[in-house]
């Protein structure tokens, strides 16, 4: 009843709002660095209305006061102030907050008291209804106030993230794109009809490209659907390059990943596997692990450690701290004396 009654008033103020504004608020107040405090007045006001009050039960309406500030003072102020305190609707929201808190004593203090017959307590006399009045309005004001800006903080951390990880995206997009511009600019001289096929099979990797750069995840699927456009590119002018070994569970999972990062190992692989010289077998399998997608990447060529200067995995290992922080890992590692293996291990996000 009451989320509903705050989210109508939300609606006639235009307040939008954000999420479920009232469980939200809530869910913040059980933070110890709220709740303590909060405890800490109410233990005195209920200690004093048992000590001063004639009536037994003047405890329970100390309760109910305590209650009522919780669970109605905060939210009241952030659907009222979502923004933090704004008088550009003039004085219409501070008049509404201030009756939404005379109200609630008044209810509590005085409606509640009389209609069951409660004798005198000290917190329903008037000068105590005035000091709590001022102590709901204020703490209501500095407790919505200090949950707003926290969310604003973490809403302005989340689109940091976001804008990082576009940025690492137009990182990794352009670093592929001038590799294979590179290789088609070398087959134009040497063999005009792989080129051609090589700028044919390129835009229609950039278009899948541009689909998904904006994009935080995409289906699996369509990721490596441009891996297999990538190592296709690679076999255009010598087919036996290496040879391809995929072992992926079918159907695929219907799960997403970040655009590019299985790109970014097939780059790194055919860079220093059989774009070195080292010919052989590039094995691609994936398998589903319980929460997990593990998907292993093996090329031909010994493993040298992590190469200065280099920025293609480190730029993936960061996009997967930015996208799902430590539940992904990238490992890349010696496969026996000859080879090099890469694990992804992310995290079952479902389409």
């Amino acid at each position: 009843m009451l989320k509903a009654s705050c989210d109508s008033l939300s609606r006639m103020l235009g307040v939008v709002p954000e999420g479920s504004i009232v469980r939200a608020t809530w869910r913040a107040l059980l933070h110890p660095r709220r709740l303590l405090p909060i405890l800490v007045v109410c233990a005195p006001l209920l200690i004093a209305q048992s000590r001063w009050s004639i009536d037994p039960g003047g405890v329970a309406i100390g309760v109910l006061f305590c209650l009522s500030f919780i669970f109605i003072a905060p939210v009241s102020y952030r659907v009222l102030f979502p923004d933090g305190l704004d008088l550009s609707h003039g004085a219409v929201r501070v008049v509404l907050y201030a009756l939404v808190g005379a109200g609630v004593v008044l209810t509590v203090g005085a409606g509640i008291p009389k209609l069951i017959g409660l004798g005198y307590t000290f917190l329903t006399e008037r000068t105590s209804l005035l000091v709590i009045s001022a102590l709901f309005l204020v703490g209501g004001w500095g407790l919505g106030r200090d949950i707003g800006f926290e969310q604003r903080v973490f809403r302005l951390q989340a689109e940091a993230d976001r804008a990082q990880l576009l940025a690492l995206k137009s990182h990794l997009d352009p670093h592929f794109l001038f590799n294979t511009l590179n290789a088609i600019a070398e087959w134009c001289r040497i063999d005009g009809e792989v080129a051609e096929a090589a700028v044919l099979r390129l835009s229609a990797m950039l278009r899948a490209v541009l689909e998904g750069v904006k994009a935080p995840l995409w289906p699996l699927e369509k990721e490596l659907e441009l891996v297999d456009m990538l190592f296709e590119l690679h076999l255009l002018r010598d087919k036996e390059l290496f040879t391809l070994e995929r072992t992926l569970p079918s159907p695929l999972p219907g799960m997403q990943v970040p655009p590019m990062s299985l790109v970014s190992l097939a780059e790194n692989a055919m860079k220093h596997g059989p774009g070195a010289g080292h010919r052989g077998v590039v094995q691609l399998s994936a398998r589903e692990e319980p929460g997990q997608l593990i998907i292993v990447l093996e090329n031909p060529g010994p493993f040298r450690g992590p190469r200065a200067g280099s920025e293609g995995l480190p730029s993936l290992r960061r996009q997967l701290e930015l996208t799902w922080g430590g539940n992904a890992a990238l490992i890349v590692e010696a496969a026996g004396a000859t080879r090099t293996r890469a694990t992804l291990r992310i995290p079952r996000t479902e389409t």
